[in-house]
């Protein structure tokens, strides 16, 4: 699995990392499920009751984004979060939270190193994660509309 990621896109995420630190910024990247091109992320506010270890995605952000898709829009990929204190692998918080689900993770370290996985039941990282190569020379192809 490749999740296609423009490095406009792949930028804005880190800037909005630094903007946020220390606590964790998030958000969702929507697109083609099919193909895993990310088309454009939506930032999220963290509504978590403690940003500066973990995040949570406004469930207003959430809710607009589901309605859209089933009514035709871009498709939820997945999220995106930060770690501005750690790695960009998941931690055991993101551990006990994940789904299982097959939505890519994005992290983002504190180095600015970004890092997809995929949640599933019996993933090689903390059971629940697999990692997944991120194409990000998109802007390179001429591929990149942002």
């Amino acid at each position: 699995m490749l999740l296609r990621l423009s490095r406009t896109l792949a930028k804005a995420i880190r800037s909005e990392m630094e903007v946020a630190a220390p606590r964790e910024c998030c958000g969702l990247m929507l697109g083609d499920r099919a193909t895993m091109l990310v088309d454009a992320i939506l930032p999220a506010t963290n509504v978590a009751p403690d940003p500066l270890h973990r995040f949570e995605i406004d469930p207003a952000a959430l809710l607009g984004a589901y309605k859209a898709a089933r009514a035709g829009g871009p498709q939820i990929i997945g999220h995106y979060h930060s770690h501005p204190q750690g790695e960009a692998m998941p931690s055991t918080i993101d551990a006990a939270m994940a789904q299982g689900d097959g939505e890519i993770w994005l992290i983002v370290g504190k180095d600015g190193a970004m890092r997809a996985w995929q949640g599933s039941q019996s993933g090689a990282l903390h059971g629940r994660f697999s990692e997944v190569e991120i194409e990000s020379s998109l802007a390179r192809a001429g591929v990149d509309r942002h």
